[in-house]
C-alpha cells in the first residue's frame, strides 16, 4: 500500500502513459488513459487514472445530469488494470515516457498527493478536463512545462462533433442522443491542442512531443494488450434512421388519409406536440439549467419547440382562434430555419431526424390548411 509512506523510486523506474482503445458501449466508446508507474527496484506497477464515478456522491443522478458531478483519480495494480481491460476486449498501448529521475518522481508524488481523499475529486468536463486532458496537463506540471506538442503530419482540422463521430456512429442510437443534445458550441473547429480531449489523440501527440526542445517525449510504444476481432457490425433495421423513418410513414399515411376523407386524427397531433414540447423542454434545462457547456446554443429546439407542450389544448379545439394559425405557420417557419442552419453549417443535426421534419413539415401544412377552411 501506498497510503501510508511515500515511496522514492529508484532510478530504474519507469513512467508511462496506457491508451485503452474503444469499447462497445458509448461510454466506453472514445477510450481512456492512465498513467502507469512501475519499479521493480521497490516492487511497484499501479496504475492511475482519472475517469472514475463517485456512486456514492448524494444526488448521483441528479448532479450527473447537472453536469456537477466530481470524478476521481483511481489507483489500481497493473494487473487488476490488464485484467480488466483483457475482459472486455480492448486495446491497451503503452508509451514510456523520456523523463528525467526528478521529474519521474515529481510526477509520482503529483498522483499520490491527488489520490489523498481530500484531492481525489475533480469537476469533470467532457470537453476540457478528462480522463485524457488530465494525462496532458498532469505531465506538463510534472515536467515544468517543458514538453512541446508538435502537429502530427497528417493532422486535419475539424470540430468538436466531428471527432465524436470518429468513435460513435452517424446512424446508432449513441450518436442520435448526442447530436440532439448537442449545441452548435461543439460544430466549431477544435484548436490540436483541444484535440487531446479523446485518449486516442493523446496518444498520437505525445508520440511527436519533443522534451527540453529537442528530446523525444516518448522513448518507448508498445503494444499490451491486442484487442481480439469481434463481430461489431449494427443491425440497420434497428437504426434510428429506420425506426424514425418508419414512425414518419406511419405520420404521413395518417396525414394523407385525413387529406382524402377531410378530418383530423386529433390524437396524432397531441402525440406529436407533446413530443416535441417534452424533449424541447429537456434541451431548454440542459442549455440553461445546467453546467454542461456543450448543451449550449442547441438549434435543435427550432424542430422540438417547448410551447408545443402548452398549446395541445388550443390545438384540438373544434373552433380555433386566430393566434393558432400564427402559431403553426411560426413552427413552419422554424423548420425552415433549422434546414437553413444545417445547410450554412451553425449546427449539424442527427441524420435520424430528416425523416421527422419531412413528416413535421407535412403534418403542420395540413394542420394550417385545416384551420384555414
Amino acid at each position: 500500500s501506498l497510503t501510508a509512506q511515500q515511496f522514492k523510486l529508484s532510478p530504474s523506474a519507469e513512467v508511462s502513459v496506457l491508451t485503452v482503445g474503444s469499447g462497445e458501449s458509448l461510454n466506453d466508446a472514445f477510450g481512456h488513459n492512465a498513467f502507469r508507474i512501475k519499479d521493480r527496484t521497490i516492487g511497484i506497477d499501479i496504475v492511475y487514472g482519472y475517469g472514475e464515478y463517485d456512486f456514492g456522491a448524494p444526488n448521483f443522478y441528479l448532479k450527473f445530469a447537472r453536469g456537477k458531478l466530481n470524478y476521481l483519480i483511481s489507483r489500481d495494480s497493473f494487473r487488476d488494470f490488464y485484467n480488466h481491460y483483457l475482459y472486455y476486449n480492448r486495446t491497451i498501448e503503452e508509451q514510456v515516457l523520456n523523463l528525467s529521475p526528478e521529474q519521474k518522481q515529481r510526477l509520482f508524488n503529483y498522483l499520490e498527493n491527488n489520490y489523498k481523499p481530500e484531492n481525489r475529486r475533480y469537476l469533470y468536463d467532457f470537453f476540457y478536463d478528462n480522463c485524457a486532458t488530465r494525462i496532458r496537463d498532469v505531465s506538463e506540471i510534472a515536467t515544468n512545462s517543458s514538453i512541446q506538442f508538435d502537429t502530427p503530419k497528417n493532422f486535419e482540422s475539424k470540430t468538436f462533433r466531428e471527432l465524436i463521430h470518429e468513435h460513435v456512429k452517424l446512424n446508432s442510437w449513441g450518436s442520435f442522443g448526442i447530436d440532439i443534445a448537442l449545441g452548435s458550441v461543439v460544430d466549431k473547429e477544435a484548436t490540436p491542442r483541444e484535440f487531446m480531449f479523446l485518449p486516442k489523440y493523446i496518444h498520437e501527440f505525445f508520440e511527436n512531443a519533443k522534451i527540453n526542445n529537442s528530446d523525444d517525449l516518448v522513448k518507448s510504444s508498445s503494444v499490451v494488450l491486442q484487442k481480439k476481432p469481434s463481430d461489431s457490425s449494427s443491425n440497420f433495421l434497428l437504426s434510428p434512421l429506420m425506426i424514425i423513418g418508419i414512425i414518419s410513414i406511419i405520420i404521413l399515411y395518417i396525414t394523407y388519409k385525413d387529406f382524402k376523407t377531410k378530418k383530423r386524427s386529433r390524437w396524432l397531433d397531441i402525440v406529436l406536440f407533446s413530443i416535441t414540447g417534452i424533449i424541447g423542454i429537456i434541451l431548454l434545462l440542459l442549455w440553461f439549467a445546467t453546467d454542461h457547456t456543450a448543451t449550449a446554443q442547441n438549434y435543435n429546439l427550432l424542430w422540438a419547440f417547448p410551447l408545443n407542450l402548452f398549446v395541445i389544448g388550443a390545438i384540438v379545439k373544434n373552433k380555433q382562434k386566430n393566434w393558432i394559425k400564427s402559431y403553426i405557420k411560426f413552427l413552419i417557419i422554424m423548420l425552415c430555419l433549422m434546414t437553413l442552419h444545417w445547410i450554412i453549417g451553425i449546427q449539424v443535426f442527427t441524420i435520424g431526424l430528416i425523416p421527422l421534419i419531412i413528416a413535421l413539415l407535412v403534418r403542420y401544412v395540413y394542420l394550417l390548411k385545416c384551420l384555414n377552411s
